[in-house]
């Protein structure tokens, strides 16, 4: 007998093969106009008792839950019949068919009547609280407090001490390289817990395998141990013991490659031969060598594979396959260019290339033309490419254009220089640029000064690149006015030069300039015929020249190499009556790197003037020492001989000699210093009389160049002398 709540478990399976007139007759409903089906005698009764049960529910009082729902003949009579044997196999579902209902059974309810029913028996949801449709906040205004308990103190995590010892590897040379990717290294020997440390060793097990891989020894094996010592100490020793093997090597080499010309260039490039070891890096370089060295040699399309290595585990050897694709050889053809908004037409490009078309391609000299192209900063972006033509060349090859893709860039410059010294004081020049207001690259520049002991103005037209590559020419007119202690003076100057130079980007090995000036000044001097200063005004035309030669490193911060200099310029100066001279500079520095963060750093500078007594010479035209960018130690022209009333005058002769140590850490650098020298009243350096001044200075490394402060004093101090000299600027002194 099914009873109670179980009779709703039962209904919910009307739909089923199961009972299906059992369920219907209890929770079916029959249609509207519809008999009800004529019930058995047992269920008759049972239907009386469910009608008093009916009427007592109506009447307020709850039926009896011992009442029976369907009789037990009929709802066993309604199972299927099983078998006895509990091991016989199920019956196939093709040959099951449900009970059909009889005219006693009622008509079984409908699936959509079911739910409707079972729905009806729970009570409808009550309204949603409106904090669910609140947005949830943001991940970072969530905070998660610990939670305090009052008279109980938190306790300090631990932390477990450890050493680390690495066996095996010292014979392969990869000691060094384990310990500073190693991951126990890092750990400081430090750990929270003995798991960190663990998981720490068998992350250095992997890297000891690729490492010894990576040099050949393919049968290498790593194991890692965490023990204490000694026992019980709570110090911990973690050890990695590495076993190489044997060393596995090149047994073929194998190119799959086209013709090329020269033939065996592939070959000749990659350059691994049988019995090489098979060193990653060593192969990894061969194959980036015919990447870079192809493309040199006429080929610009060459592409290099995916290498295959196959190992001989017993004979240690492996086969190596390197397919690459060459592609044509090639010529250069035309110069094309594209842009949006193009700084320079296809005939100026042209200007700063350095092949002519027709000459087997070579992407050094493609990389050339890009460097110039950037030199210039007159663009946003710029790209040089090679694109094929498919048109013959000369020598077999196929014509390949260079596309060179430009944006500009913003043509005007806004900069500005500030220095101090204790000589000069206070030196501030700002300067605007517009590098392409006559195209091409042809610049108007502003310029203005503003000094403690100089103020002036200047106007200068330069065209770059003028007429061929890296020539400039430059025109300029400016007016001065200098007030040093030995000589004050008001000048306005003419001048034109052509030039070559060096730049941060493009810095060469030769460089010169030549050109002419005319200057008129007006200046004060001290008048030893008469006793007494006296102001003058001369006319001086000159024809400065200079060439330079140069091997360092880099332009403003040199760490290795030379450079010589050496300037001459034929001069008239008029006043009365012309007088004819020259004035003649050598220099010379050196840069040796001594260790890999100290350079030691030399110059020496000579000067003579022949042709003229020095009285008769315009003061501004003189030779002067010290100051910042001369003899440190030493006030602004302040070293040679002296008029009476105890101010410079200058001469006809110089020499100057420096020796520094720049030592340099990270971004910021110590540099101790000796400076020398002196200026004689003759045309001759007599090396007599060399002063010297001592100092040390500081160095903060940009990426424009270094920022110098330097502080020097005189040796063997004479009165009226500075007792310490002061220099701030942009630059090393030399």
């Amino acid at each position: 007998m099914i009873k109670g709540v179980k009779a709703v478990w039962i209904a919910a399976l009307a739909g089923s093969a199961f009972l299906p007139g059992v369920a219907c007759a209890q929770i079916g409903t029959p249609n509207p106009g519809q008999g009800a089906p004529t019930p058995a005698p047992s269920a008759q009764r049972d239907a009386q008792d469910k009608s008093s049960s009916t009427a007592s529910t109506q009447d307020g009082t709850a039926p009896s839950t011992d009442e029976q729902i369907i009789p037990d003949a009929e709802f066993n009579a309604a199972l299927p019949s099983l078998s006895g044997d509990i091991n016989a196999p199920l019956e196939s579902m093709e040959g099951f068919q449900p009970t059909s209902p009889t005219a006693s059974a009622p008509v079984p309810a409908s699936p959509a009547q079911i739910t409707e029913q079972v729905e009806e028996s729970f009570a409808a949801p009550g309204a949603e609280s409106p904090e669910f449709a609140q947005p949830l906040p943001a991940l970072s205004e969530f905070r998660v407090e610990p939670v305090k308990i009052e008279g109980l103190e938190e306790e300090k995590a631990g932390t477990i001490r450890y050493t680390t010892v690495v066996r095996g590897l010292d014979d392969v040379g990869l000691a060094g390289q384990f310990r500073s990717l190693s991951a126990l290294e890092q750990g400081d020997g430090e750990a929270a817990n003995a798991a960190m440390i663990s998981a720490r060793a068998r992350e250095d097990e992997a890297l000891a395998v690729r490492l010894m891989h990576s040099l050949g020894y393919y049968d290498g094996t790593a194991v890692s141990t965490i023990e204490q010592t000694p026992r019980n100490s709570g110090r911990v020793r973690a050890t990695i013991a590495a076993t190489p093997g044997k060393l596995y090597r090149l047994s073929t080499v194998e190119i799959d490659a086209g013709p090329t010309v020269p033939a065996g260039l592939v070959d000749r490039e990659l350059n691994l031969n049988p019995g090489d070891p098979i060193d990653a890096v060593r192969i990894q370089a061969a194959e980036a060598n015919v990447s870079l060295r192809l493309p040199q040699q006429g080929y610009p399309f060459t592409k290099v594979g995916q290498r295959d290595i196959l190992l001989d585990e017993e004979t240690h050897f492996g086969d190596y396959t390197l397919p690459v694709d060459v592609g044509q050889r090639a010529s250069f053809g035309r110069i094309v260019t594209e842009g949006r908004r193009q700084v320079f037409d296809v005939d100026h490009i042209e200007l700063l290339r350095r092949y002519k078309p027709g000459d087997i391609y070579d992407t050094r000299k493609v990389d050339d033309l890009r460097q110039a192209l950037i030199a210039t900063s007159l663009f946003s972006t710029v790209s040089v490419e090679p694109v094929r033509t498919g048109q013959p060349g000369p020598e077999g090859t196929e014509v390949v254009d260079l596309m060179v893709r430009q944006t500009a860039g913003r043509a005007r410059t806004l900069a500005g220089e500030v220095g101090y010294s204790t000589g000069q004081g206070f030196r501030a020049e700002a300067t605007w640029t517009h590098r392409n207001l006559f195209p091409d690259e042809g610049a108007l520049i502003a310029s203005g000064v503003l000094g403690t002991q100089e103020q002036g103005i200047s106007g200068t037209f330069r065209r770059s690149n003028a007429g061929q590559r890296d020539r400039t020419f430059q025109a300029q007119a400016a007016i001065n006015h200098s007030d040093y202690a030995a000589f004050e003076s008001y000048t306005g100057t003419l001048s034109v030069r052509w030039s070559r130079d060096s730049t941060p980007i493009w810095q060469k090995r030769w460089t010169y300039f030549y050109g002419a000036e005319i200057i008129g000044s007006n200046e004060d001097r001290y008048n030893f015929n008469r006793g007494e200063r006296d102001r003058g005004t001369w006319l001086i035309g000159a024809l400065p020249t200079y060439l330079g030669y140069d091997t360092s490193d880099n332009l403003l911060n040199p760490t290795r190499g030379f450079r010589l200099k050496g300037n001459l310029s034929p001069e008239t100066s008029m006043r009365g009556a012309a007088r004819p001279y020259a004035r003649v500079m050598l220099e010379g520095t050196i840069y040796q790197p001594v260790s890999s963060s100290i350079v030691v750093a030399g110059r020496a500078r000579f000067g003579t003037i022949p042709g003229i007594d020095r009285d008769d010479l315009p003061p501004s035209r003189r030779y002067y020492a010290g100051g910042g960018g001369s003899v440190r130690g030493f006030g602004y022209q302040e070293l040679g001989p002296r008029s009476p009333d105890d101010r410079p005058v200058g001469g006809r002769s110089l020499n100057e000699f420096a020796i520094e140590a720049r030592y340099r850490f990270g971004n910021f650098g110590i540099v101790p210093f000796v400076d020398a020298g002196q200026v004689y009243e003759g045309v001759t350096p007599t090396l007599k009389d060399i002063r010297l001044g001592l100092g040390v200075g500081a160095r903060y490394y940009t990426n424009f160049g270094p920022l110098r402060i330097d502080i020097a004093t005189p040796m063997n101090r004479k009165p009226n002398e500075s007792k310490v000299a002061l220099y701030i600027s942009i630059g090393q002194a030399f």
